[in-house]
């Protein structure tokens, strides 16, 4: 896999281990004077429609961010169109992957990016306006009292826009599960629109996640919350995309649903001590 930007192009594996480690050294943007270096990372499939307005919005909300495209190889030209903007632009830069690896991957790519490069924070956001811009100050001012802040559908000011019942009754029935056996004191343990202290991320553990799919979010926040990490909540309206498909996938919520079971079980009993 490649990376795209005006700084010189480098390879990362693809495998999703956790190696910080270029093969070759790329300088993430200069820090801004008094602010936190913050990533924002966006991962791509098929976004075409969305991923040059979403950047901008970005950034006319946060001016200093850089940000980080992970693109899965998307047959509509998502990754063309950022590399585009990355050569004028260095606060942008695009991972380009071989093929549809996933966000959990994508996550765990964004991750290493961040900590090999010594960023603050990293926030990690859908790339279809799901999760709107808007939000991004009531995040990052969360961030001075919390290690993780999660941009949260189900606490009081948060909500969903137009979600059919069942899917209501799903999201919310997974996190109950969540907070019953993982243990964790928040009310979104699902979404994926997060604020993470990257110093934090080296002491998580991330090596133990075994999840890679929708579950991955339950997971990672897990490893978190194990590691000391202190989680906070801001009230959100996760939207409908603005263009393109949904790629909701049952079968994946179906593995999903048994990883989460496998892993708050083992919690349970006792087996998901951190390393000593």
């Amino acid at each position: 896999m490649t990376f795209a930007s005006d700084n010189p192009s480098f390879e990362m594996p693809a495998t999703g281990a956790i190696d910080p480690t270029p093969a070759q050294t790329a300088p993430a943007a200069s820090p801004r004077t008094g602010e936190p270096r913050l990533l924002i990372s966006l991962a791509t499939y098929n976004e075409a429609g969305n991923i040059a307005a979403l950047i901008a919005d970005i950034h006319k909300v946060v001016p200093h961010a850089d940000v980080l495209v992970i693109d899965d190889n998307s047959p509509d030209g998502t990754g063309r169109i950022v590399a585009e903007l990355a050569g004028s632009d260095p606060r942008i830069q695009v991972l380009h992957r071989p093929g549809k690896l996933g966000l959990g991957t994508a996550t765990l790519a964004a991750m290493k990016f961040a900590m090999a490069r010594d960023y603050d924070y990293l926030l990690n956001m859908d790339a279809d306006f799901s999760h709107p811009p808007r939000y991004l100050p009531g995040i990052l001012a969360g961030m001075s009292k919390n290690d993780v802040m999660i941009g949260s559908r189900y606490v009081h000011g948060g909500g969903t826009e137009n979600w059919p019942l069942p899917r209501r009754v799903i999201s919310q029935s997974v996190n109950a599960l969540v907070r019953l056996t993982f243990r964790m004191p928040v009310k979104d343990a699902s979404g994926a629109f997060r604020c993470y202290r990257v110093s934090m991320l080296r002491d998580a553990e991330l090596d133990r996640v075994r999840s890679r799919g929708y579950s991955f979010q339950q997971e990672v926040l897990f490893r978190c919350y194990k590691s000391g990490a202190k989680l906070g909540e801001y009230p959100i309206l996760f939207e409908n995309r603005r263009a393109g498909v949904s790629k909701v996938n049952k079968k994946e919520a179906a593995r999903s649903m048994s990883m989460i079971l496998y892993i708050g079980l083992r919690n349970v009993f006792g087996l998901e001590q951190r390393r000593v």
